[in-house]
């Protein structure tokens, strides 16, 4: 018995009709995008405070998981996350992982802007987690800030397509605007000493900042608002809730940042559900799907 000989792709290509080259070539670009595709989600789940009454971890912590594992993103830049809801959502969300530390002590102690990524698509390469003051690699309170604030990353690689990438996630103090606009240069300073060999930039998180404010313009002098290079965008631009279901949501404070030049954003949603006239969280998440550019190593 002869053995099976390859399909001869070119001969299988060239010599169809010209609309049945159109279609393969359409389901072979569609099927690659599929494959590059990266969702990433930016959500404050709002830390476990008793005087949140109705609105407290307890009764609503089911629904930031199911939330979360519903969106199915690859990536969540998470805020405001005590040990113990991180030790919850860790156990509901079984395809993911998660870096980052507690901001009081640099181990559990105080809320992590920590990142979930699903472990069956990426393997971390490099990751760690520091203070937004002048002494970043020190657990401290920096400028103007009320509360110790942190950033963590990862250096991340698609297992399948060997891309690697990285991920920036932060919460920027709430009170104090010196502290917010400090963290901003600090964290640009700290990605381009990192990315040495020029890798695409995820950056998300609580910026306690609008778009036209000083901090997210500096941002935006270096990465870009996914938002704003979407082609398609779902839900409004306020992200701030503060659990008044029957209120107009305040405050655009909620962002994904991209380096415009190696990702391209094809959808952004600022995810607005709700259960019994209640929000899970008083911030809504927002989620962008990208796509690696062509020439992007």
């Amino acid at each position: 018995m002869n053995a099976q000989q390859p399909i001869n792709v070119d001969f299988f290509y060239t010599n169809r009709p010209m609309k049945i080259r159109f279609l393969i070539l359409f389901l072979f670009t569609f099927c690659w995008a599929k494959a590059q595709e990266i969702t990433l989600m930016s959500y404050n789940i709002r830390l476990d405070v008793a005087s949140d009454g109705e609105n407290r971890w307890d009764a609503r912590k089911e629904k930031v998981a199911q939330l979360m594992l519903y969106n199915n993103p690859d990536f969540i830049g998470a805020q405001e996350v005590q040990h113990h809801q991180l030790s919850y959502l860790l156990e509901q969300l079984k395809p993911y992982s998660s870096i980052g530390v507690g901001r009081d002590d640099g181990k559990t102690g105080g809320e992590y802007s920590n990142i979930f990524y699903r472990t069956d698509r990426f393997s971390v390469l490099k990751q760690s987690t520091f203070w937004l003051s002048p002494t970043p690699d020190s657990v401290s309170r920096g400028w103007d800030a009320a509360c110790h604030r942190v950033c963590t990353y990862g250096l991340f690689m698609d297992k399948k397509s060997k891309k690697q990438f990285w991920v920036f996630n932060t919460h920027f103090d709430h009170m104090g605007s010196v502290a917010r606009l400090e963290s901003a240069k600090l964290v640009l300073k700290r990605i381009q000493s990192l990315n040495t060999k020029n890798l695409p930039v995820l950056f998300c998180g609580d910026f306690n900042s609008a778009p036209e404010d000083p901090p997210v313009q500096l941002i935006g002098s270096m990465l870009k608002d996914a938002r704003n290079l979407s082609p398609v965008v779902h839900g409004p631009a306020d992200t701030w809730n503060a659990f008044q279901f029957h209120e107009k949501p305040k405050g655009c404070i909620d962002h994904i940042f991209v380096s415009a030049n190696q990702w391209k954003v094809t959808r952004f949603a600022t995810l607005t559900d709700s259960y019994d006239l209640k929000y899970p969280s008083d911030h809504f998440p927002v989620m962008a799907t990208v796509v690696f550019r062509l020439n992007c190593k």
